[in-house]
């Protein structure tokens, strides 16, 4: 199983190692140590707490329903219009989602640089990738 340290797991969370520090001392995150006395946290746990914390954070309205199950909440970085279409990028935590949609989308819904927006990312075609680490 994966074991993780302190700053893996602030850097997969996107907090501050001393953040993830408090979650553990205020018994929210579980922490074990290694053999060399260093404190690391299993992936299981990890994974489990990831998904725990981020639950509600992208809500959907309760009279949507919608097959879409990717969502990014962030803040509007930056808006470049042109006279048909228009590319928004918001930072959603340590992600950077780009997207084209309809002038006329972001006018109707008020997208400016600074406003909070949630992109909603429905794919069909999405690549996983994960660094060789078996030797």
């Amino acid at each position: 199983m994966p074991r993780y340290s302190i700053g893996q797991a602030a850097g997969l969370l996107g907090v501050s190692s001393e953040t993830v520090r408090r979650w553990a001392d205020g018994g929210q995150l579980r922490m074990d140590r290694d053999g060399a006395g260093n404190r690391v946290i299993d992936g299981v746990s990890l994974a489990v707490f990831a998904k725990e914390r981020a639950s509600g954070l992208h809500p959907v309205p309760g009279d949507v329903r919608t097959s879409v199950r990717n969502s990014f909440a962030g803040i509007v970085t930056k808006v470049t219009l042109d006279d048909v279409i228009a590319q928004v990028e918001i930072q959603s935590g340590p992600h950077r989602v780009v997207s084209v949609v309809s002038r006329e989308a972001v006018e109707e819904l008020g997208i400016e640089v600074g406003v909070t927006a949630t992109a909603r990312v429905k794919s069909t075609n999405v690549h996983i990738d994960r660094p060789d680490d078996r030797g």
